[in-house]
């Protein structure tokens, strides 16, 4: 697959060859060594320290999905970079967010992206968010040699279902298991414990997609308060959680005027209440 410099410009013939509708399916097949799975890592002794994305949380409206991230990356007990983005657009309908290894998760990304315009290209027609969430299982699952060593990518994924007209959320475990989440919220990496706690007792099913996007802030600055490898809303430097918002007319992240609008009210609010909005005890 290699290309030569004499040659008249002319695909080598594998990309001429009728096959599979997954890049990962031909990647596979004609070079396999390009895939991040099928790197062989050097023996070492311990745990390996990498930067890691944490806390993930995402959450349904009549509507749409909002999908967010702090911008926290750690190291051990120190912290990476203090302004990673974690959520990604996998295509128009679609987006997923990182948590786990920062490097490989990054790449499976950008790999689960290219697999879905390779697919779009070759078929002349999207797959369905079933069929993503799909795909996106069968990446993480070919990471699992590299999980059992400690670089495991644990992401979320959700998306605007186009066919059933309405939003779904799907989350994963490191060997691929992938469940939908049908309460309307969920929550990945470090903090999501203290996140989920939050989204449990905040959500409600007639929320608008305001209130969605107050939540999912709120959620993120409820695992911050409580998890130390989750960032929360930086004022002094101007960084704040990383906000998208999938519906029927696609995707788009908030700018950030918009998100820090969110982050500054939930702040004044805080300086009242410390510890958050209260829910109802019945």
């Amino acid at each position: 697959m290699e290309a030569n410099p004499r040659s008249t410009g002319r695909l080598p013939a594998a990309f001429l060859t009728p096959g599979s509708s997954s890049f990962v399916d031909f990647l596979s097949d004609h070079q396999p060594e390009i895939l991040p799975a099928n790197r062989a890592l050097p023996p070492v002794k311990g745990a390996i320290e990498a930067p890691h994305g944490t806390t993930i949380v995402a959450v349904t409206y009549p509507g749409g999905v909002v999908l967010a991230g702090d911008r926290r990356a750690t190291m051990g007990n120190m912290i990476a970079q203090r302004d990673i983005e974690k959520v990604f657009p996998a295509d128009e309908y679609s987006a997923v967010g990182i948590a786990g290894t920062a490097g490989i998760a990054v790449e499976m990304v950008k790999l689960f992206q290219l697999e879905l315009e390779h697919f779009e290209k070759v078929e002349g027609t999207t797959l369905s968010l079933e069929g993503k969430a799909n795909r996106l299982s069968t990446m993480i699952r070919s990471n699992l040699a590299m999980a059992m060593q400690g670089l495991a990518v644990v992401p979320l994924f959700a998306g605007w279902d186009v066919d059933r007209q309405k939003a779904r959320i799907f989350s994963y475990d490191v060997t691929g298991g992938r469940s939908e989440e049908h309460l309307g919220f969920a929550a990945t990496g470090s903090g999501s414990i203290f996140a989920r706690g939050a989204m449990k007792k905040l959500y409600r099913e007639d929320l608008t997609e305001q209130d969605a996007l107050t939540l999912v802030v709120q959620a993120l600055y409820d695992a911050a308060d409580d998890d130390s490898a989750t960032g929360g809303p930086d004022v002094a430097r101007r960084i704040y959680p990383l906000v998208t918002v999938i519906n029927e007319e696609g995707f788009r992240r908030l700018t950030e005027e918009e998100s820090s609008e969110i982050a500054r009210s939930i702040l004044d609010r805080r300086l009242e209440q410390p510890d958050g909005p209260r829910a109802s005890l019945l």
